[in-house]
């Protein structure tokens, strides 16, 4: 029995790794059809080669900052137990590499290719990882500081915090560094700064990867047990519900704006990762809502009045959706609102707090870093021609021949 249970483990979180590794296509068709044509190529090739760095980094060092474990022995020891260690491994990766995909979004358009892939190295051997390791992994004994101070650990089951919040606060630095794209925002004759329309150059493809995102969400959030004994139907049915929240109150604040109605969902699945384990269903579908309206408020906020071109709007979906996802686990997981219990507003608080402070100061340091000696941005020709062209040296639909 002891072998089958190892098998069954492995076959449950290798099953969640394929899953939660789709989601990435997910995030290069949101991109791809959020980014204007000319762009299309890059959104692409961005997510695919950032994920493969991504494993190298995560491999050869992140794994081993956030858990101790080191891959460096023999693979019969490695192939134990049905090879769970190593499909953990595959798991905990997608995770990691959702933080250069979720950048990836915000600093669209404009970035150059090898800063961000040193950027995605650093980020992911070392700079998640350790809150990582802190968060899951009761690294450097601060869970247990905050369980002395707060009567209960920082809960954060499937990385509303961890994950999203992080990569969304490391997204707005980076955003910030580049600035916005030409002509995004222009001054008019009065000197005044107006925003200059740049459309999403396909709903079709945008609503694709939301679809998949959706889906892949769910390996995402139900898989994080780990074990199948310890799989939860009130994790898929709280995924459910605070999708359905979140859809719902972007579409009715959005004004039935197709970016807004596919974005609300992810909102609040983002939102819901970390109490996902611990709500009422009925709790859920109150934090989605919110997320939602958080979504749709703070994108705007950020686009029109604070000028600040974040794309994709990451900082609002993954950074504060995320982080309102932390909070919310402390207050509909406990008994009085329905849920389970186990965890303290306080300890939420100070956890997603450090998590938000901890991605400020890891992307000053890795995009200032890089910024300084390297620069961030395409040349303003190369921009104007576009990613595409300027990286890849050809469009997403060539209209003749190249010369190789």
């Amino acid at each position: 029995m002891d072998q089958v249970k190892q098998g069954t483990d492995a076959l449950f979180i290798l099953l969640g790794a394929i899953m939660v590794l789709a989601m990435h296509a997910g995030f290069a068709f949101l991109e791809l059809g959020t980014v204007r044509k000319k762009n299309q190529v890059n959104a692409l090739v961005k997510i695919l080669v950032d994920f493969s760095v991504s494993t190298i980094a995560y491999f050869f060092v992140g794994y081993t900052v956030a858990y101790g474990t080191s891959f460096f022995t023999g693979a019969e020891t490695l192939a134990a137990k049905n090879g769970y260690e190593l499909v953990k491994f595959f798991f905990l990766l997608t995770f990691a590499a959702a933080i250069p995909a979720i950048v990836s979004g915000g600093i669209a358009e404009r970035a150059r290719f090898g800063p961000q892939l040193i950027a995605t190295a650093v980020l992911v051997g070392l700079v998640y990882p350790l809150f990582e390791g802190v968060a899951w992994n009761q690294r450097f004994g601060i869970q247990a500081w905050i369980k002395a101070t707060t009567g209960a650990e920082f809960h954060d089951f499937a990385g509303s915090v961890v994950v999203h919040a992080v990569g969304g606060w490391i997204g707005l630095v980076a955003v910030l560094l580049l600035g916005a794209r030409a002509g995004r925002y222009r001054k008019d004759g009065a000197g005044r700064p107006t925003m200059s329309a740049h459309p999403p150059s396909s709903i079709p493809f945008l609503a694709l990867g939301a679809w998949i995102l959706a889906v892949g969400w769910f390996g995402f959030n139900v898989m994080s047990a780990q074990t199948i004994d310890k799989i939860s139907g009130l994790v898929a049915v709280n995924s459910l519900m605070a999708m359905a929240g979140g859809t719902l109150v972007a579409v009715l604040l959005g004004k039935n704006d197709p970016g807004f109605a596919y974005n609300g969902p992810l909102a609040g699945l983002v939102a819901v990762c970390a109490g996902s384990d611990v709500m009422h269903p009925f709790g859920a579908l109150l934090v989605g809502g919110v997320a939602g309206a958080i979504f749709v408020s703070m994108f705007t906020l950020t686009q029109n009045t604070w000028k600040i071109d974040d794309v994709l709007g990451v900082w609002p979906l993954h950074g504060l959706c995320g982080a309102w996802g932390g909070i919310a686990c402390g207050i509909f997981g406990l008994p009085m609102l329905g849920g389970l219990g186990g965890v303290s507003l306080g300890a939420q608080l100070i956890g997603t707090a450090m998590g938000v402070i901890w991605a400020l100061v890891g992307g000053l340091v890795v995009y200032g870093a890089l910024k300084a000696l390297m620069g961030l941005r395409l040349s303003a020709e190369e921009e104007y021609e576009g990613a595409d062209l300027s990286i890849h040296k050809i469009g997403s639909t060539p209209d003749r021949e190249v010369s190789w």
